[in-house]
Formats: structure tokens, sequence, C-alpha cells
């Protein structure tokens, strides 16, 4: 792949199901059952808010995981991935039990033993995962394995569970069975996205609401940095940040960050003078949630361009309240604004993967040089650089 690749909804999509379908036959000597897929995404706005019940405005990306599966009478589930080393692993349905560090297979296992414990008639299966959304990127590989999984189960199986709760599922999934404490936006938006949309989400009450984001309609591009620095959430940096703003909570006497009203901010923040850790995390959650209401605010009144300024002060308040980016998507965003960018941040759960830019259709390919230009200079990976295009959620492929 290019620095600079701009990849289609249609050719992401066609990654193939046809390929994904033959590699099961070729592991399991049998034709699947079916072909789903799932997306990665980017997130336009709204970072570490969704475990503070607050705003976040996340969108699919063309880059889909994709699953090909049967289901088994005995009990035996096997797991393959193309993408990763060892084979088939094969586990037993009724001796799942919660397993951090189990490596990538405890993703897909793990939505099997949430759906067993929801009480769910989930058996055994045969599954082939194929994917190409890049892993450490911080683009929500693992929410797309673990909502393809969801979906394929829940199709193999007749449940009958609405995208919401295949999401709410692979949270669960994430947080009891791998041990990551992360928020229900990633699932949601694999699970929950629609074409040329970004996805408001208030992560409190689950309503959602499709943002119309015709970028290309309105001569904008929405490019992806993957710096190429690896980024691992399970490090206890991630959970460190969630559990100081459960602190921060407490100490403020709210249930969540998401009801501190930004206009209190001044005296909520004063109360917290004595924690100048928590004070910061609680000034990047609140102002957050400010900024997601001020970006739908501007969409909704047709001013796409104007949420330039506030992806930029996110990134600001990521890297210096939250403390979560580094230098790469420093680099990154600073470059990009400076070489002409409507506006920048990093998106995901930080210390790596990518930055998200806005640019005008026409400053596309400067800026885009400008950044590489930078890496090299600055003796970095060449970054990976690829327009975002709103695209679909959880499907069925074949």
């Amino acid at each position: 792949m290019s620095a600079h690749e701009a990849v289609t909804p249609t050719a992401a999509r066609e990654h193939s199901a046809a390929r994904t379908e033959e590699d099961f036959r070729a592991v399991y000597a049998a034709a699947p059952a079916g072909v789903w897929a799932a997306p990665g995404r980017v997130n336009l706005i709204g970072e570490h808010t969704d475990y503070n019940d607050g705003f976040v405005m996340p969108l699919a990306l063309p880059h889909t995981t994709l699953a090909a599966a049967s289901a088994r009478t005995d009990g035996v589930l096997r797991l393959h991935s193309g993408g990763a080393d060892g084979g088939v692993v094969e586990l037993r349905v009724d001796d799942l039990r919660p397993a951090p560090d189990g490596g990538w297979a405890a993703y897909p296992a793990g939505i099997v033993w949430a759906m067993r414990e929801a009480g769910l008639p989930v058996g055994g299966a045969d599954l082939h995962y194929d994917s190409v959304v890049p892993t450490g990127a911080g683009l929500s590989s693992s929410a797309a394995l673990e909502v393809v999984t969801a979906l394929a189960l829940n199709d193999l199986y007749a449940l009958g569970l609405a995208p919401q709760r295949l999401a709410q599922l692979a949270q669960r999934a994430e947080n009891a069975f791998v041990g990551v404490p992360c928020g229900i936006m990633d699932q949601t938006a694999a699970a929950c996205c629609t074409d040329g949309h970004a996805l408001f989400l208030d992560t409190r009450d689950l309503t959602r609401r499709q943002v119309p984001f015709d970028l290309a309609g309105e001569g904008l591009r929405l490019l992806v940095v993957d710096t190429r620095v690896k980024h691992e959430l399970g490090d206890g940096a991630y959970a460190e940040r969630r559990a100081g703003c459960e602190r921060g909570a407490r100490a403020l006497g709210v249930r969540a960050l998401r009801d501190v009203p930004y206009a209190h901010l001044p005296e909520a923040l004063e109360k917290l003078s004595g924690e100048p850790v928590v004070q910061a995390l609680v000034r990047h959650i609140v102002t957050e949630n400010q900024r997601v209401e001020e970006v739908i605010a501007r969409l909704d009144a047709g001013r796409t361009r104007a949420i330039g300024p506030l992806l930029s002060a996110g990134h600001a308040s990521l890297r210096d309240d939250f403390k979560i980016s580094c230098a790469e998507l420093d680099l990154a965003v600073d470059t990009a604004n400076a070489a002409g960018a409507v506006g920048a941040r990093m998106t995901g759960g930080g210390f790596g993967g990518s930055a998200i830019v806005l640019v005008e259709e026409a400053d596309a390919a400067a800026v885009t040089t400008a950044v590489t230009d930078a890496f090299t200079a600055a003796g970095h990976a060449a970054p990976r650089v690829f327009t975002a295009v709103p695209s679909a959620g959880a499907r069925r492929l074949k």
C-alpha cells in the first residue's frame, strides 16, 4: 500500500468475501454457512467520554474484518485467523473462562462466553477471519473482530438480536473476558454505523442519531494518518485514566463526569485543586463533551469547515490534560495544521495509533506530503495515510 491511499467502501468490502470463504474451505474442509463483515472506525470527536456516560461521534471505515462461519453441534469452538500464526485454536464452549492475555482468540471466545452468560442458546462454531483493519492503529480492530463474531453467531443460532444488543455483548466480552475496561463506543460504531454518516451516540442511554457527513460533496476530505506506532490498551494506562475519572466523579458527587455541566467546570476544578492529575482528567472530559455538542450544532447548520478548530482543540486537550498523545501523533497533527489543514487531532485510545486530518480536497496531497516528509526528517517510519469514507456497520455478505 502506498503512503497515501484513498480506499473506497466497495474496494475494501471486496477484500474479499470470496477469498474468506475459500480460506474457510481450506482450513475446515467444508463450506461455511455464510460470510459476515464488521468495520473498523475512526472517532470524529468525543475521546474517552464513552466510559464517562458522555457523547461520542464515530464513523465506520470501509476497512473490515470478515468472518466465514458455520455452527457446530458438539460444543467445540474452532477459531482461525489468516493474519495470525499458530493454526486453529480449539476450545470447548463449556470450558470458556475469562482469560486476560489470551491473545487474539480471546476476543471471539469472549463473545461466545458473553452470549452464554446472558442465557443465549449458543453452542460451538467453526470461524475463519480475514481482516484489513490495521491492528494497533487506534481504529478499533478488536471491536470489529468482536462484532463480526457476534453477528455471525446471531445469524447461525437465529438469536434475533438487534445491532445495539450485539454491541453490548461485545463490550461485555472485552470488559469481563479479555480484561480491557473499554466503553461502548467502538462496538456500537462497528454494529450500527451507516454509509455516508457519522454516528452521534449518547453512551448513557444509547440513543443514536445518524448525522449526514458528505465531505466529498463539500470539497473536503478526512485523512487518517496511521503513525504505525503500536499501542496496547490493556497495559494499565487506559485503566488508570478510567479510574481517575471515576475518582473525579466521586469527589464531585455525580454519577459520572457527563453530569458536570460545562458552565460549572470552574467550580468543579476548584474543588479538585488538591488532585491536579484528576483535575486535568475532569477538564478534558467536560470540555470534550462540550466539543461533541458543538460539532453536532455546526454540522446541523451546514458549517462543516467550522468543526476544524474543535478537532484541533480536542487534540490539545488529549495531549495536555489526558496525556495520551505521543511524539508521532503530535508531529502529524502539528505538521498537518501548519500545511493548511482545516483541523486535526489524534483518534482512539492513545499512546500511538492514528490521527485524523480534515482538509480541503485540493490540499489533501500537499498535506499528506508534508506529514510524510516530517516523519522522514524526524527519523520515524513513514506513516500510512488514507481517506476515511463514512461506511456501513456490520452486515452479512453471503
